[in-house]
Formats: structure tokens, sequence, C-alpha cells
């Protein structure tokens, strides 16, 4: 009998972080079919726990199934027609692909861009769109490749000052740090399970304000990408119509990782993650290592990026972080790869224990 024993792994990457053992259980509950009433009971608890992270009063909550990367591209499918006009805030990796696949779905893209690492002012914000008049705009909360924090209301309150849509990328973000998607105004937010909600990946959350659901129910063509069509997934969730076999046991992961967030408080979640990562800061800066996005409001809690030293090699840093104290962290890519290390405080390793545990095998495996 052939049975897979993966390596025990501390992740302490951008993601997948750690999953709690609850998590794991849920999953090896049994199977019940895709138009079962208890499938459905399941969506619902769901639907109702992620309301209370996204910050919002939206009846649209969904959770779709693919990662992050098809909240993302449904987000752009469903709510950007060919032709019409979408300017996208990037200053990373990820709102290089929001850009890259709006062309791909026929956008007249407009890219207002900024080196890595960097973020927008509501000024620059207003000069832009007032210039631009898109039909939609779309920005990164939490720029994984960076670990550099945009301000929404930046651009939310200009983009809506000329009647676009807003669409933001929350997929670092959900589950570890405050999210007001209804304060911040905006239409579309999507997400993933594997960074703050510490599930496994393979779904992605997404909300969609009344107002993007009218416009979405008033284009004329229909969404390109029939997996992703949004009205045709209302429909499989709401009016149990069916349209795809979700992945189950997934959702009873969700479930069960919203479960222990819902149990120890969104509040006091938000709050663990950052005292991690303050310790974090400190311990960082106590070696005398830098972060690399200097500011502090500009940080994401718990997505970390600190400068690669002088002389350093980051690979070797990180082979010997896996091979010594199995921890896993990522590096940079693009123009920082070589530059910075990240490194996620994420779910049950976001504690100030946690930091300092990790800071002290950093430094030991940043010696000879």
């Amino acid at each position: 009998m052939s049975v897979i024993h993966p390596p025990r792994r501390l992740l302490f990457g951008p993601g997948p972080s750690q999953v709690e053992p609850r998590v794991y259980q849920a999953m090896a509950q049994p199977m019940v079919g895709l138009l079962d009433p208890y499938f459905f009971e399941i969506v619902d608890e769901i639907r109702k726990d992620l309301r209370v992270l996204f910050g919002t009063q939206n009846p649209f909550v969904h959770v779709l199934s693919g990662t992050g990367s098809s909240g993302m591209e449904s987000a752009l499918a469903n709510f950007v027609e060919p032709g019409q006009k979408l300017v996208v805030f990037s200053a990373g990796y990820f709102g290089e692909r929001i850009a890259e696949m709006g062309r791909r779905h026929g956008a007249n893209v407009f890219v207002c861009q900024k080196p890595w690492g960097e973020t927008f002012t509501e000024a620059q914000a207003r000069e832009v769109l007032g210039r631009e008049i898109p039909h939609a705009v779309a920005f990164v909360h939490a720029e994984t490749s960076t670990g550099a924090l945009q301000d929404p209301q930046a651009i939310t309150a200009a983009a809506h000052g000329c009647g676009a849509i807003t669409i933001m990328d929350c997929v670092t973000s959900l589950g570890a740090m405050p999210i007001h998607i209804d304060a911040w105004a905006v239409d579309v937010a999507f997400s993933c399970t594997q960074k703050g909600l510490s599930c496994p990946p393979g779904l992605s959350p997404i909300t969609v304000s009344p107002a993007a659901l009218e416009k979405l129910r008033a284009r004329n063509t229909p969404c390109p990408i029939w997996y992703l069509d949004l009205k045709l997934i209302l429909d499989y969730y709401e009016a149990h119509r069916y349209h795809h076999t979700p992945p189950v046991s997934s959702f009873y992961a969700l479930r069960e990782g919203l479960a222990a967030i819902r149990e120890e408080g969104a509040e006091k979640r938000f709050a663990r993650h950052q005292r991690a990562h303050e310790e974090f800061v400190r311990r960082i800066e106590g070696i005398n290592l830098s972060m690399f996005v200097p500011e502090c409001a500009r940080r994401i809690p718990n997505l970390n990026t600190v400068q690669v030293p002088e002389g350093v090699d980051d690979v070797k840093t990180r082979k010997r972080l896996i091979a010594e104290f199995g921890i896993e962290i990522a590096g940079g890519f693009g123009p920082l790869a070589g530059q910075i290390f990240r490194i996620g405080l994420m779910g049950p390793l976001a504690t100030e224990d946690n930091a300092a545990m990790f800071v002290g095998a950093l430094v030991h495996c940043l010696g000879d």
C-alpha cells in the first residue's frame, strides 16, 4: 500500500501559509454531492463569515472554484468588456498581472506605473483618472511581491469621482488585517484561501457591490469565460442550478478555517498579526537588517520583506533554512530578485514567539 509522507514544514513564506490541524481533519470528512442540501449549508456558513472579513453587507459574497488568480480573471472578464478602458495602478508583480489579463480580454489598458514597492497617493490617482476617465480601475491592496500596502481610499475616491468601477486584489490581506469593502467604496474584491485565511489553496472568495452587479446584469455580451461567468455562478449557489462540480472537501476546509477565525474573533486575530509583525521588525532591526518598505504604515503586517544583506546569497540562505530548520520562505523576483526575503507571519505562525524563533534561525543561516 502506497502512502505519501510529505515533509513537515514551517511555512513562513508568502503563501501557502500554515494550516490548522482541524482544517486538515475537515477535509477528511465524507463527500456529498454538488447539489446536496448539506453542501449549500456549508456555503451559507462560509458566506456569512466572509462577509465579516470583507467588511461588507454585499449580498454577493461567494467563492470561486479556483485559486486567487481565478478571482482576478473573473473580476476582469465580468466587469471589463472589450474596448473599455481599464486603468491599473501597478507597483509590483500582481499589478502587472492584472494589466496583462486586461489586455488579453481586449480592454484598453492604461497602466499607472511606479517602481516596485511604492504606493499611490490620492492626488496621483485623481490626476491620472481625471485625464483617462476609465470604465474600471484596478489595484492591489497588499502587493505580495514587495510587501507594500496600498491605501484603497486614495484610489477609490478618485475612481468613483469619474464613475469608474473599482476592482481590488486583497489576496494577501483578507483574514490577517482589517478590510472595509463598503467603507472604502470597493465594487469588486477577490482573494484566496492559502494566505491570511490559513487554508489550503484552491478557492477564491469574491464580493461584488449591488451597483456593480447591476452593471454586470446589464452588459451586452456574455462573459467570455464560461467557467468564471458570475451570473452563472450566482445561479448555481443561489438557485441551485448546476454549473460545475465544486471541490467539496476544499469548501469543508474553508468553512473550518473561517470557524477558527470566528472563534478567535476577527479583531483579536488582526491584533495578533500586528503584534507578531511589530516583534518581527524589532528583532530584524536589532540584528542590523533593514525592511524593504521603509514606512511602517505602508507595510503589510502578515507579509514582511527584508533586504538581503550585501554579500549574502539569498538562495543559499533559504536552502539552509529548509535543510536545517524545516522553514520555508521566499525570495524576491522580477527587479527584486536576489534583493529581498519575503517572510510571512500568518495564521498559527503569527505570534511573537514564532517571530523570535524565526529571526534566530535566520541569524544562524546568515552566518558562515
